[in-house]
Formats: C-alpha cells, sequence, structure tokens
C-alpha cells in the first residue's frame, strides 16, 4: 500500500468522521473532569491492599444494624448499603479502616449524564451505540495512518522524534504534537472500539472455568470464621452482597476483579469460584483507561488528549486548505508525449512543486513549444523530444516522493531514444540534514546516461522560492536560446501581528532619490539585521518588504523612491512621530552568525541596508563590504546619520557608475582572490540587492570557481546568502 494511499485515508476518514470526533472530543473533555471532582470530595481510601475483606466485614457490622452490600468503586471509594441505627436504609462512604463514616453518595449531576449520553450513543440508543462503534474504528484509521505519514516525513521510525522545523505554525505543531499524542488517541479510539463490541456482544464470552457449586452445610454455628476473607484484600474487591438471611443456604456473593465467589456465610468456604475470561478482564480494563475512573493523572491526559482532536481537526483543515491553494494552478495546453519537445517530469509528495511545473509549461507553450507535463514515476522514451526538465521535490529524510520512488528503476532500464538535454532543478528545505537528497541521486542518474547532456548543473530551490525558480528559467532559457515569460508567480507575502511603528529620524531625499529613515515599534519585537519589515501603504492588505538595519535597537531602512512606486512614495511622506502599520518577518537564512570569521558583504543600492546592522553590531573583524553606487553623493544620506560607510568594514570596496563606469562586478572580479580564499576559509558572503546584480554576482563567481565545485555547493552549507529582489 502507497503512501498516498494512507494520505488519502487519513484525509476521507478524517472528513468522515469530522462532526462525530467534534462532539466526542468536547464530551469527552468534559467527562475527563468527572474523576478528578469526584477524587476533590475526599472519599477515596487509601491503602486498600492493606485491609483484608475480613476487617472491613467487622467493622460494617459492628457499626451498622444490618449490612446489604459493600462495594468499591472506580475511584478507590468504599460504599455500603447499611440499615442504621435509627433503622433506616442508606447508602454511605465509608472509611473501611476505622468505620468512620464520610459522607452520603449524591445523585450524579445533569451534566455529566447528559454528556454520557451524548458520547455513548448520541441519544440514539443502540443505533447511536453503534455509530459511535463505527466511528470509533475511523479514529483508529486516522491514527494509523496519520502515525505511517508521520514516519515517512520524518525520515523514519529511529528519525520519530528528531527535531521539527518550523515552517508553517499549523504544519509544525500538527506534527510536533502528533508525536506525543498519538498513543493516547490511539489508546482512546480503540478502547472505545472494544466497549462497542463489548455492547453488541461482540466479544467471547466471560467466564472460562466455574467449580462445581458445593450444597452448604446446614448445621447449626454459633459464629463465624470467615477464615478465606482474609486473604482477599479491598483493593481486590468489586462487589460483596451480604446474605438475605442468617439461614445456612445464604451465602455471600463475592465478585473480585478477576473471579466471582459464593462464599458459606458461616464457615467461609468456597461453595463455587468462577473466573472470568480475558475478554471481560479486558472490558474493564478499557473502561478505566477510556474514562480515567480512579485516576486523577490519567483524567488529566485523556482530557488534553479531547482538547487535542480538535487541534488536530483545525490544524488539519488549515494543512488540507493551504496545500490545494499552493496545488491550484491555470492547466497548461500539453501535448501528447511522443509529440512534445520538451518534457517536464515532477516528483512532488504534496503536489505543490506541479505549480513551478505548470507555469514553465505555460511559458513554453506560450513561446510556441510543445511541451508535456507528468509524474515522474511515468518517465518513459519520448520519441520527439529534445528537452528533459526533472522538479523533484524531496519527501522525509532526503527520499523520494510516492510520484517518484520508481524512477530509480526506469532510467537504468529505459533509454532515450536519441541524445537528450536535461536539467534537474531540486526542491527542499535547508533546515533538514539532507537538503535535496532526491534531486542530487536524480541528477547522478541522468548524468551516468551517456544520452542525457546536462543544459544546467543541478540548481536547489530552498523553501520553494520563486524567485530562486525564476533565475533559474532565466539561466535554462538563455542556454537554450528561447525566451520565457512566466506568469503569474510571485513570492507570497503573509505578515502577521501588525503593529504600530513610529518615526524616529529620518534623511533627506537624495540626489539619486534614495532616502533613510529610522523606526521604532510601539512594543517591544524581536528583530535581526537580515529580517524583513513589510510594510501596510494601503488599505487593502498591500505590502511592501525593506530588508532591515537593527541598529541601537531601532529598524533603519535604505528606501529608493520610484516615480510610480506607491509605497515607496508613502514612505518618503512620512514625517518625523508619524505612524504606520508593519510586520516583522522572520529570514533567519540571512542572519550573521556571530560565530564567522570572514564575511564579505556585496550590495548595490539600497540592498547595503542590512548589512549597516550587521557591521554595526557584529564581532566579526574580517569583514569586506563591496557596494555599487551611482555617485560619490549617494553616500551623503549614510553620513547624515552618523554610518561612515569606508570605515564600517575593515576594507570597504565602493564603486561609482555614473561617475566612472564602475560596478560592483568589476571590483568583485579584480579581488576574485579575496572571494576564493573567503569561501576556502569557511567563510562567507552576503548579497542583497537587485537581481540584476545578483546575476552579475553570481557570473564572476562561476568564473573563478575551482574545478569540481560549483556555487550551489557553498549555497547549500550557508556560505553564499543572498536576498535580492
Amino acid at each position: 500500500m502507497t503512501l498516498s494511499i494512507w494520505r488519502y485515508c487519513h484525509l476521507v476518514s478524517a472528513l468522515l468522521s469530522s462532526v462525530f470526533l467534534i462532539i466526542a472530543s468536547i464530551t469527552g473533555a468534559i467527562l475527563a473532569f468527572e474523576p478528578i471532582t469526584e477524587y476533590a470530595k475526599g472519599y477515596a481510601v487509601d491503602n486498600l491492599a492493606e485491609v483484608s475483606l475480613h476487617h472491613a466485614v467487622e467493622v460494617l457490622e459492628l457499626n451498622h444494624k444490618e449490612v446489604f452490600s459493600l462495594a468499591v468503586d472506580g475511584n478507590g471509594s468504599v460504599v455500603a448499603s447499611v440499615v442504621d441505627k435509627t433503622g433506616n436504609s442508606t447508602k454511605i462512604y465509608v472509611d473501611i479502616q476505622s468505620g468512620d463514616i464520610l459522607g452520603k453518595p449524591l445523585k450524579r449531576p445533569v451534566v455529566y449524564e447528559f454528556t454520557t449520553n451524548l458520547h455513548r450513543s448520541l441519544f440514539l440508543k443502540s443505533v447511536g451505540r453503534c455509530i459511535v462503534g463505527v466511528f470509533s474504528l475511523l479514529l483508529c484509521l486516522i491514527t494509523i495512518s496519520g502515525f505511517l505519514l508521520l514516519i515517512r516525513r520524518q525520515g523514519g521510525i529511529r528519525y520519530l522524534f528528531s527535531p521539527v522545523k518550523k515552517e508553517n505554525t499549523q504544519e509544525y505543531y500538527h506534527v510536533t504534537l502528533s508525536k506525543w499524542l498519538v498513543s493516547p488517541i490511539l489508546l482512546l479510539a480503540v478502547t472505545g472500539v472494544f466497549l462497542s463490541a463489548e455492547k453488541f456482544s461482540l466479544l467471547p464470552e466471560t467466564s472460562v472455568s466455574q467449580t462445581e457449586m458445593q450444597a452448604p452445610d446446614l448445621g447449626t454455628y454459633e459464629y463465624r470464621t470467615l477464615g478465606s476473607f482474609k486473604e482477599i484484600s479491598m483493593s481486590q474487591l468489586v462487589l460483596l452482597e451480604f446474605p438475605f438471611s442468617p439461614d445456612p443456604i445464604d451465602y455471600f456473593v463475592v465478585k473480585l476483579k478477576n473471579r466471582e465467589l459464593r462464599v458459606h456465610q458461616y464457615t467461609g468456604d468456597i461453595l463455587s469460584e468462577v473466573h472470568y475470561h480475558n475478554a471481560k478482564l479486558l472490558s474493564d480494563l478499557s473502561f478505566k483507561l477510556h474514562t480515567g475512573q480512579g485516576s486523577v493523572s490519567w483524567s488529566l491526559v485523556l482530557f488534553l488528549t479531547s482538547i487535542s482532536i480538535l487541534f488536530f481537526l483545525y490544524s488539519g483543515t488549515m494543512i488540507f486548505i493551504a496545500r490545494k491553494r499552493r496545488q491550484a494552478y491555470p492547466k497548461p495546453e500539453l501535448s501528447e508525449k511522443h509529440a512534445a519537445e520538451f518534457i517536464i517530469l515532477i516528483g512532488s509528495e504534496t503536489g505543490s512543486t506541479f505549480r513551478f511545473g505548470a507555469a514553465l509549461s505555460s511559458a513554453l507553450v506560450k513561446a510556441g513549444k510543445t511541451t508535456h507535463m507528468a509524474e515522474l514515476n511515468t518517465y518513459s522514451r519520448y520519441k520527439n523530444a529534445k528537452n528533459l526538465v526533472v522538479l523533484a521535490a524531496t519527501y522525509g529524510n532526503g527520499e523520494a516522493p510516492t510520484n517518484a520512488r520508481k524512477f530509480s528503476e526506469l532510467i537504468p532500464t529505459v533509454d532515450p531514444t536519441k541524445t537528450m538535454k536535461y536539467s534537474v532543478v531540486g526542491f527542499g528545505s535547508t533546515d533538514y540534514p539532507n537538503y535535496c537528497a532526491f534531486a542530487i541521486q536524480t541528477d547522478e542518474l541522468l548524468r551516468e546516461k551517456p544520452r542525457f547532456i546536462a543544459t544546467t548543473p543541478l540548481v536547489k530551490i530552498n523553501k520553494q522560492s520563486v524567485n530562486d525558480f525564476l533565475e533559474w528559467v532565466k539561466l535554462w532559457s538563455a542556454r537554450l536560446g528561447v525566451k520565457l515569460d512566466i506568469e503569474g508567480m510571485h513570492e507570497e507575502i503573509q505578515p502577521r501581528n501588525l503593529e504600530d511603528f513610529k518615526v524616529i529620524e529620518r534623511s533627506v531625499l537624495n540626489d539619486d532619490h534614495t532616502f533613510l529613515i529610522k523606526v521604532r515599534p510601539n512594543k517591544s519585537i524581536e528583530f535581526f539585521s537580515g529580517d524583513l519589515l513589510a510594510v501596510q501603504w494601503s488599505d487593502e492588505e498591500e505590502y511592501r518588504l525593506y530588508s532591515i538595519a537593527q541598529i541601537s535597537g531601532d529598524i533603519v531602512l535604505s528606501i529608493k523612491k520610484h516615480e510610480f512606486g506607491k509605497c515607496s512614495s508613502f514612505m518618503e511622506e512620512l514625517k518625523l512621530n508619524d505612524q504606520f502599520k508593519a510586520s516583522i518577518l522572520r529570514n533567519s537564512d540571512f542572519h550573521l552568525s556571530q560565530k564567522s570569521k570572514k564575511v564579505i558583504f556585496i550590495a548595490n543600492g539600497t540592498g547595503i541596508a542590512p548589512f549597516l546592522g550587521m557591521l554595526s553590531n557584529s564581532n566579526v573583524t574580517d569583514t569586506h563590504l563591496f557596494w555599487g553606487c551611482r555617485s560619490r553623493s549617494s553616500a551623503n544620506i549614510y553620513s547624515s546619520m552618523g554610518l561612515d560607510l569606508p570605515t564600517l568594514a575593515h576594507r570597504s570596496y565602493i564603486s561609482y557608475s555614473r561617475e566612472n563606469k564602475q560596478y560592483v562586478q568589476d571590483l568583485l572580479r579584480a579581488e576574485s582572490i579575496l572571494l576564493l580564499d573567503t569561501l576556502n576559509s569557511g567563510g562567507c558572503i552576503f548579497v542583497c540587492g537587485s537581481i540584476n546584480m545578483q546575476n552579475e554576482v553570481l557570473k564572476v563567481l562561476e568564473q573563478i570557481m575551482p574545478q569540481g565545485h560549483c556555487i550551489s555547493d557553498y549555497q547549500n552549507n550557508g556560505q553564499i546568502k543572498m536576498d535580492c529582489y
């Protein structure tokens, strides 16, 4: 059974049983408090194992006219039905060691009666109990399928409790909590099924052995001995029924946890004995585990488990909706596989990678190219294909997605009919150790086939970065000589917790239309240089991202005012003490580690902003700043805020594109040895600014890379960090 089937079972079972699970979880949470409230009454008797049934009978008969029964309930309280000294029949809680009356049982609260009936049968009696049993079985299926999906997601059972990276709040807690709560949820579901099965007599008979009833000795007795009662502790007792009359023909009925006895009321001889079947013992255990009777701590676990089911329903729904949104994409006009020139094969566990394939397919079709897109498992021969693109997402601990697991078996046996160019694009997350491992494996398999020729080296896309994907498309299409226009793809901005920010300082608008603005949040918020500030510049939830420089606890932004730029114009019009709405977006992949020994910062224009904060707050001594700007006056706004660019870093390299037609990449070519030494010594290179500048920087780095090394290697181990726009 494939993983996709388990995923489908998990989803469908949850959808079918969602209403029931909501009812069962709420009622279960309420009922979990009943054992706690019973325990709080103080009627439970400690050390019942140290009190014999013989002592209990003596104490009761000494203090009461007549005793009808003695029972120990699920909460450890001893309840006796007696005739008191005034001749009234009553039930009492009793301290069986001393005989003291602790109180009288009260009628069960209406809220628990109502909730129990709703929980057990939905007020539908036997039909309702059957429905509850079926949905309990579905909860078992949900839990088991979820557990299997969890194991696969974590990369195997031994990695089950390895840390989960917090990329999405709902998914993070859905996965993290399920590690710890899968056992109690499954226990609740299984015991629910078991109790329903018992109600409909689907379990074996409850007795397996029974001694033949002996005829009681009908002689005359002056006193009782009840020696057998001395061997029975009160912790074993469920119910003791006293003889109906003093006649020797009547006897004690003793119901224990594992057997039932008939005992002579004078001699204490056991007249008959019935041993319960294991099913009866399991039924009693299931009842205790399902209700929490007798254990306050387990009742609390059941309460948390019930609440967690509600959370799993909510978070699972949010994950499903988010996944559907990611999977939604315009369907391109595809060609039949043997008629297509371009073949795009996709390996994706959740389907989210298909939107990248669809965008690429649509661009190719728009450019007049015949294109076929399919899952990686469908790889075969293609009559007219000239180019193969593999978009390979990695799942779990570096494993292949379900729809790509057959590829490694197909590629050795299926050769293309003619030479094909290929490119592999890997999708993964640098938060995990085996980043893009399946894409690496796929690239190696294709590289070993003589009829496949690489168009581009393996490219790895971190966290489905649209910008990184678009950069690869530019490189790939340029090498093929095809002009592509990718439509409808952009990075999603999801600011949360909008806060008020106040302008505390700002510069004038410079000659190159740039300005600095220093802002402070109205309440304490943690942020670092390199994080992003999502500024809300209209009431229509439109946002613009700016890279942050954290200087002395405040935020400094470097902004260029564009002629038709709505947000940049909005920010330029802000005056001292003005306030605006914004949200901090964590960008941890672009933070400077204080453990770094050597760092190169590369920027152009306003891309220098995060480096102003990093250089101001860093303890790194060996720092090099490469900055490209239009003219010498471009630095004026920085000096107006006390930021002396030439002295911020250990060494600064500044190019002026308007004055001497020099660009950042020209400075880098002249310092190629510095770049290589930095990478080889484990140092970092940060790049921030325009996409065009980033492309030029990458070209320089590609040119100076030693044989056997590529840029992606340094990106993957965190030595090259880029945040460009």
